[in-house]
């Protein structure tokens, strides 16, 4: 007589199961932090190429008004003010214009980047030399992040 014999299930064991299912996890883990790097990534250059526009924004407006400077002094530096004159186009001194310039360029600057602080350096010379400096913050970053442009007009 024969014995019953068991017979050997074909199939999966579930501790196959599990292992396949701790790897596919590690996986997905994989994806997702790969995923928040690039977003992190975008973020970053966003934020450097509108830094970039700013300047660059700035450095087109002090080449249109190069009478704004002379020998002594800039109206392109400190926090400018509002002129109502220089919003038409009469009316407008070269320096009411910096200054109005300055003001309207640190209120957009504002609003694109967080923690946005904006300088411009002046130097007399020949030409003559204009250094903007954009510093903003970069979330989950600590230190502060700055691009400068070097104007000569």
């Amino acid at each position: 007589m024969r014995s019953p014999t068991r017979s050997r299930s074909s199939g999966f064991t579930l501790v196959e199961v599990l292992v396949a299912l701790i790897v596919l996890a590690i996986g997905l883990l994989g994806i997702a932090a790969l995923y928040v790097d690039s977003l992190r990534a975008s973020r970053t250059a966003l934020l450097r190429t509108q830094a970039i526009a700013i300047a660059s924004d700035l450095a087109d407006r002090i080449r249109t008004n190069r009478q704004a400077c002379d020998s002594t002094a800039c109206a392109y530096t400190g926090a400018g003010t509002v002129t109502a004159t220089c919003e038409n186009t009469t009316g407008c001194t070269a320096a009411e214009l910096a200054a109005n310039d300055i003001y309207r360029w640190n209120q957009t600057a504002a609003t694109l980047l967080p923690g946005f602080v904006g300088t411009v350096e002046f130097a007399v010379g020949t030409p003559n030399q204009y250094v903007i400096t954009v510093t903003w913050k970069e979330p989950d970053i600590e230190t502060d992040s700055t691009f400068a442009l070097t104007v000569y007009t």
